[in-house]
């Protein structure tokens, strides 16, 4: 397996510390909100990173949290009437019903920040005490100058962060670009610190969750949308270093941002689509097939046309599969878990390196090609045509596509046949009568 190591800026080979298991932590959403289809991509992405790596015989441990303590919640909780824990719930709900219908897997654990704090306080005394935090008028501050290595992930050095970035004004900070650890406050869910009372700041939490889920603090990859690199995983690098001399994981992944009609998507804009309304336009199949046909790293944009292009290339594929399950089905023949080796190696090479699912597509159309041929012939070759069906299978498998086998019942079969009685005897009236009730099945 090749990745590109936002660390490093290239494509590296995939060293597992642990031979045979991988251990991933992707940022999860913070929910206040419904999910956009820009959090419904990295949601499509490390599902399917996982899914290669199950595939190529890994072990997968996928952690993935969701941020449950922000201001953004305390406001839309006040506005609604609520207590913030209705507001994260419901949100938590709608994000998880989004994630199934996107046909991706739960993750293996997903900690929520308020079942955290007491691992969250006690990492931020542990930074105070090392010297990389302060305490001032309650609030909490990482001592950025503490770690010579920050800007690293984003390639930025600090003195251009320090002229260049937008950054919040606090003349309680040492430097400018010191980043919150804990912040008191009298509004919201708060609890009580060695410093205030108060709640802590967005950027700790991940590295204790991290640290606990994992047993360690150190994984094999750290995932999330470009818009984390700085300053969220920036941050909590700098911690990590400071805490444990580590940098979190060895492989930073991530995926490229979502464009409407070739504009940002931003509420300014007014060009925000929820996941949710997505899916029930054109289904989890259709809008994780488009995310997948451009690859993770580079914008995606969605409008009409790709929609319709991701329609059909998917049809393509649902279409020859349905025909092989008629042909094997109307021959009694089964199709089990020996697969065409040749067409499958070629989708698998493409996602190896660095997940490049537009080659994987070409693959995937290629099989369906050769499919095609073994179909059309006169006298099929079943074993061959089980074959190369169970290689499409795998690969709408790795690439979380559920596209339902099909079996032919009895009666379907019987009914079949008079279709195709009729049609040799010409009574052609009969025959649509039997076609129709045959595509009201999904047989044809």
């Amino acid at each position: 397996m090749k990745l590109f190591n936002s660390m490093d800026q290239k494509i590296e080979d995939f060293k597992p510390m642990q031979e045979g298991k991988v251990n991933m932590y992707v940022c999860g959403p913070t929910v206040y909100n419904y999910p956009h289809i820009g959090n419904a991509r990295p949601i499509v992405v490390f599902d399917t990173l996982k899914r290669t790596f199950q595939a190529l015989g890994y072990d997968v441990k996928m952690v993935s949290n969701y941020t449950d303590v922000d201001d953004k919640i305390i406001k839309v909780a006040k506005e609604c009437g609520v207590t913030e824990k209705e507001i994260t719930d419901k949100f938590i709900k709608a994000y998880n019903q989004d994630r199934l219908s996107l046909h991706a897997m739960m993750p293996d654990a997903a900690p929520k920040v308020t079942d955290t704090m007491d691992a969250i306080i006690a990492f931020i005394k542990l930074l105070v005490e090392k010297g990389n935090a302060y305490e001032v008028d309650g609030d909490v501050y990482f001592r950025v100058n503490s770690v010579p290595s920050y800007g690293n992930l984003s390639h930025q050095q600090i003195d251009d962060l320090m002229v260049g970035a937008r950054i919040d004004e606090n003349s309680k900070k040492e430097n400018p670009l010191d980043f919150t650890l804990w912040k008191r406050t009298e509004e919201g869910i708060k609890w009580d610190s060695p410093w205030s009372v108060g709640r802590p700041g967005w950027h700790t939490e991940c590295v204790v969750m991290i640290n606990q889920e994992f047993d360690g603090n150190l994984i094999d990859i750290h995932g999330g949308g470009m818009d984390l690199k700085f300053p969220h995983h920036e941050n909590e690098i700098a911690q990590s270093r400071a805490a444990y001399e580590t940098p979190i994981a060895n492989y930073w992944v991530h995926n490229g941002m979502v464009n409407i009609d070739g504009e940002k998507m931003s509420k300014s804009l007014g060009n925000v689509i929820w996941a949710k309304d997505m899916i029930a336009k054109i289904g989890g199949n259709v809008l994780r097939w488009l995310m997948l046909g451009t690859h993770y790293r580079s914008p995606l944009n969605i409008n009409e046309e790709a929609i319709e292009a991701a329609k059909k290339e998917l049809n393509k594929v649902q279409t020859s599969l349905k025909q092989a399950y008629v042909k094997l089905g109307l021959a009694d023949k089964e199709v089990d878990e020996a697969y065409d080796e040749a067409l499958y190696a070629p989708f698998m090479d493409a996602m190896q390196d660095d997940l490049n699912t537009p080659n994987a597509f070409a693959a995937v159309f290629e099989a369906v090609k050769v499919l095609n041929q073994t179909i059309r012939q006169r006298d099929v070759d079943f074993a061959k045509l089980a074959l190369q069906t169970r290689a499409i299978e795998k690969m709408m498998d790795v690439l979380g596509i559920d596209i339902p086998r099909l079996t032919l019942t009895q009666e379907d079969k019987e009914l079949h046949q008079k279709w195709k009685a009729a049609v040799k005897e010409k009574d052609f009236d009969t025959a649509d009568g039997y076609r129709k009730e045959l595509m009201e099945r999904g047989i044809l």
